[in-house]
């Protein structure tokens, strides 16, 4: 794209031919720790073996994901307020059993 007053020069002034080094990981960090793995780990999605996450998944544990998975979001938000408040209440109770206060609720 030339120009009259010489606006081809000023382009041609621009340019870089520096070779730069794509796999220093000082120049170019990983922008998201952990998805280069990831990328790698997906190259070859077919396998018959479950996945390392999966193989230490025990059957009853297996069937609380497919149950939690199949409740709609209002009835999983009523179990999470239940896992809260049981997890309160054993605070509390560790908390005067601590105190040597304690007196069982289930007796």
């Amino acid at each position: 794209m030339a120009s009259p007053n010489g606006g081809d020069d000023f382009e041609s002034s621009l340019l870089s031919f520096e070779k730069l080094d794509r796999a220093s990981p000082d120049l170019w960090p990983e922008q998201l720790p952990g998805v280069a793995e990831f990328a790698a780990s997906c190259k070859n999605p077919i396998t018959n073996s479950p996945p390392k996450w999966m193989a230490e998944l025990e059957t009853e544990d297996i069937e609380m994901l497919k149950e939690l998975g199949s409740l709609t979001t209002a009835n999983l938000m009523e179990k999470v307020k239940g896992l809260q408040n049981l997890a309160y209440q054993l605070g509390l109770e560790e908390c005067e059993y601590m105190n040597n206060t304690y007196t069982p609720m289930y007796v």
